[in-house]
This record gives structure tokens, C-alpha cells and sequence, in this order.
């Protein structure tokens, strides 16, 4: 049986002649919003050629300090410090500070804290590139439609399509020169989805919860067969989140957000011939897992 591949990922920076040793590996430390930012960072900065020493010199800060910043080590870093770094690297400051921000409160900082170090900084930002705005204005329903499948509020899912977008932004020019921005998006939004999703004991995402928002239930909660309506959405939901990636992402597009396969194809950045055949292997492989008894 033919099977679609997994999402593409990013392509890799280009890499440039080091002149010195990388820093070491992110600290497991580091949670998911500080990883957010300091990924990307570290990824600008090893496809630069530029050493910890060039970093000192052009951003004023020591070398212990730009390392423990750039290894998500130690206290959480000031925007200062974390400013003058990526700034160093050309990189845009409005993302980057939401970015900051998220992540320092993840690491428990109060408002207070977080409102002095900004002051420190006298930079209000550059404007978004134009085709970048264009671009996530394109996708930003359809993607926060996803994002609730497997987050389930409004708010978690507008906050994750609002961390991918400034992601997205920090790496527009790799995004843009890549061969395929469509399927760059949509691997980097994937992935941030997936980092905050719940998970079934088998390590696969576990949509069961979004049955009780659809419009199914919903609309028949009074009908005396709801209950066993309720229980076969769930074996459907349980079965969709156990396809390959992009059956599973065209299945929750097509099912749960309404996106005809024409449309999901293009989102995914996959041909509509792609699209077609793995939404056919889909629904083949969703009827086998249904009529298959599971030990769960």
C-alpha cells in the first residue's frame, strides 16, 4: 500500500566555514517557549560563520554570557543582553520580544521583571516583510482551525499560530528561499502544534477530546442514539490520529476544519495528486483501524 510521507522538514541553513567550536547543545532545562526563540537564534548564528569571540565584540556582552544565552542555561536572560545578540545577527526585534516574553514568563517571571528589562531597550521594531504578511494572512483561519483540533480552545490555538508566525518571521529569508514555503510553513506550524498536544499512552496525538466540539454532537445532544453516536465519533477520532502525518493532517483539515482536499494540498505544500491519493489511503486505513479490536 502506498503511503504519503511524513512532513518535510525545514530545509538546513547553509552551512558557512566555522571558525571556531559551535556552542554546546540547549539545555534540557530550556522549555518549549524559550526553545521557541533560542532555536532559531542558533540557527542564524552556525549558518553566519560567526564565533562567540565575533558575538563579544559586536554586542559588548562576555563570552560566559553570550554562551549560557545561547545554551538557555543559567537565569533566564535579560531582553538586553538577548537584544544585543540577535540584533548582532540581524535579526528582527518585534518577534524576537514576543518571543522573549512568552518564554520569560514560562520561566516564572513577573510582569515587573519583564517590563524592565524591555525599558532597558530603546527599539521599537522593524515592520513585517510584505510578502511575509501576505502570506500568514493567507493561512491564519485554516491554521488556527487545526491548531484547535488538537488544542481545543481558541485561545491555545491562537497563541500557538501566533508563536509560529513569529518564528516564521525571524526565519522569513531562509522560509522565502526555500523550494517550497507552503510545506516550510507548514512543517515549522506542525511542529509547534505538536509540541502542546495531548498524547495517547502510544506517543501519537490524541484528538478524542475535540468530539465534544463538533458540530455532530452538538447539534444531537437530545437524540436518544447521541451516546452511540458520541462513541463512534471517538473510535473515528482515535482512529484518524493513529494515520501518517499527512493522511492525519488532511483527514483533521478535511473533517474537522472543512478544507476541501484542493485547498489542504496547497496549505500542505503537496500536490493535489499527493493529496488525493493519501486522503483515499486515509480513509482505507481509517475503516481497518476501526473494524481492528485494540488492547487500549
Amino acid at each position: 500500500m502506498m503511503q504519503s510521507s511524513g512532513p518535510a522538514q525545514p530545509p538546513p541553513l547553509p552551512q558557512a566555514v566555522r571558525r571556531g567550536r559551535p556552542p554546546a547543545p540547549i539545555s534540557p532545562d530550556a522549555g518549549p517557549s524559550h526553545r521557541a526563540w533560542l532555536e532559531p537564534v542558533r540557527s542564524v548564528l552556525f549558518a553566519s560563520g560567526l564565533t562567540l569571540d565575533d558575538l563579544v565584540e559586536r554586542s559588548g556582552y562576555s563570552k560566559t554570557r553570550i554562551s549560557e544565552l545561547l545554551r538557555g542555561n543559567g537565569n533566564y536572560p535579560l531582553w538586553e543582553i538577548t537584544f544585543s545578540v540577535t540584533r548582532a545577527l540581524g535579526l528582527p526585534t518585534q518577534p524576537l520580544r514576543r518571543l522573549w516574553t512568552a518564554a520569560a514568563r514560562e520561566a516564572h517571571k513577573d510582569s515587573d521583571w519583564i517590563h524592565r528589562s524591555i525599558e532597558q531597550v530603546a527599539h521599537a521594531g522593524e515592520k513585517p516583510p510584505l510578502p511575509y504578511q501576505a502570506f500568514t494572512e493567507a493561512v491564519q483561519g485554516t491554521y488556527t482551525d487545526y491548531a484547535r483540533a488538537f488544542l481545543l480552545t481558541d485561545r491555545r490555538a491562537r497563541w500557538v499560530v501566533c508563536e509560529t508566525f513569529d518564528i516564521l518571521w525571524i526565519c522569513w529569508d531562509e522560509a522565502a528561499a526555500s523550494a517550497n514555503i507552503n510545506r516550510y510553513a507548514w512543517s515549522l506550524f506542525r511542529s509547534r502544534v505538536m509540541i502542546r498536544a495531548a498524547r495517547r499512552a502510544d506517543g501519537h496525538p490524541d484528538l478524542r477530546a475535540a468530539v465534544f466540539s463538533t458540530r455532530a454532537v452538538h447539534d444531537h445532544t437530545s437524540n436518544p442514539g447521541h451516546l452511540v453516536a458520541l462513541t463512534e465519533l471517538i473510535d473515528l477520532f482515535d482512529a484518524i490520529n493513529r494515520l501518517p502525518d499527512d493522511q492525519m493532517d488532511l483527514a483533521v483539515l478535511q473533517y474537522l476544519c472543512g478544507t476541501p482536499v484542493a485547498d489542504s494540498a496547497h496549505l500542505l505544500g503537496i500536490t493535489p495528486a499527493l493529496a488525493h491519493a493519501a486522503d483515499h489511503h486515509a480513509r482505507v486505513t481509517v475503516e481497518a483501524l476501526l473494524n481492528t479490536p485494540t488492547t487500549e
